[in-house]
């Protein structure tokens, strides 16, 4: 029986690197010691001023596009994951349409913060399953570098931009996704938060910026830190549960690239070896919804995962949001 398959992937992140070295001489109180220790991150990547949302997720796209052997004419359906889209209206799906020569294609974001690429591959699967479309690109893509206060350390020093995609459609033949789940907590919602620019803060004023409210802030970071672990040991125990297969056959662990000691965590309290993650926040920060698909096509082209391996995604973002993936490749 047919089933959604994965028929390419791509990445992409700008080529401007930001090491925390950089940081300190911007004169942020921190060293580059100090971050390691913290988040694990290095260094990440930042978009050229003209460079938007949609440039980065045209670039991951065009790799996408070449793996599956397909050009955008084939695409039907074009879902992008995003909090930083180029313009509030259109979305940035309508703008990497246009980029992309598909206007075959229906387009749309989705909004689900760091949890992104894993909810818009459910929505996929379901016009997939129900034959409304017949291929379907999604990519996640964020500049998170323009939601940023360089003056605070607890967040600026965590994000960076970049953009991962993968082309789906129904078949028998490459990775296939066995399944995927979703969760949010609204009511928490306001842990992670990105205030300004919405109908609750209108319109955008001197008072606005003056607060800082168009900038992204992370409220209660230790009490947040605690759910996400939380919230991702149990996205990947019900992944494997569902798909009646334990954490163990499970040979690799690709997650929305967080933080080191989350996954430090994480490992030990399921007892998991750390060579079974595959990160990339030390070289590219926390890129939201990017993360881990851009850390999914690495990990494919690099050579890490082999035909039969059982790949888990699993994802915590705000919202609050969380979910997973787990993928037969």
């Amino acid at each position: 029986m047919a089933s959604v398959r994965i028929l390419g992937t791509g990445s992409y992140v700008p080529p401007k690197v930001l090491t925390n070295r950089d940081l300190q001489d911007m004169g942020l109180d921190t060293t580059d010691e100090w971050i390691v220790q913290r988040t694990g991150v290095s260094e990440r990547r930042v978009a050229d001023p003209d460079v938007a949302t949609s440039d980065l997720a045209y670039e991951a796209t065009l790799r996408a596009l070449d793996m599956a052997g397909l050009t955008a004419g084939d695409l039907d359906l074009i879902i992008v994951a995003t909090i930083t889209p180029d313009t509030c209206c259109p979305s940035a799906a309508n703008w990497l349409q246009a980029k992309l020569d598909a206007p075959q294609a229906v387009t749309f974001d989705v909004v689900a913060a760091c949890s992104g690429f894993i909810f818009a591959l459910n929505v996929a699967e379901q016009y997939l399953k129900t034959g409304s479309s017949k291929v379907v690109l999604v990519a996640a893509s964020e500049v998170m570098t323009r939601t940023l206060d360089y003056t605070d350390r607890t967040t600026c020093i965590l994000w960076g931009d970049g953009a991962g995609a993968a082309i789906l459609a129904l078949g028998d033949h490459g990775p296939e996704i066995l399944s995927t789940h979703l969760h949010t907590d609204g009511a928490n919602g306001q842990d992670l938060l990105l205030p300004g620019g919405g109908s609750k803060t209108t319109p955008i004023s001197h008072e606005s910026v003056d607060k800082k409210l168009h900038t992204l802030n992370m409220i209660e970071a230790n009490a947040s830190f605690r759910v996400a672990v939380r919230r991702f040991i149990e996205s990947m125990k019900e992944a494997a549960r569902h798909n009646d297969v334990t954490i163990e056959d499970i040979r690799w662990f690709i997650p929305h690239q967080a933080n080191l000691r989350m996954f430090q965590s994480i490992a030990k309290t399921l007892k998991i070896p750390m060579e079974r993650f595959y990160l990339t926040l030390h070289k590219y920060g926390n890129i939201s919804s990017a993360s881990c698909a851009i850390a999914l096509d690495e990990a494919a082209r690099d050579g890490s995962i082999k035909k039969g391996d059982l790949v888990c995604l699993p994802v915590f973002g705000g919202g609050l949001t969380w979910g997973s993936a787990l993928i037969r490749w």
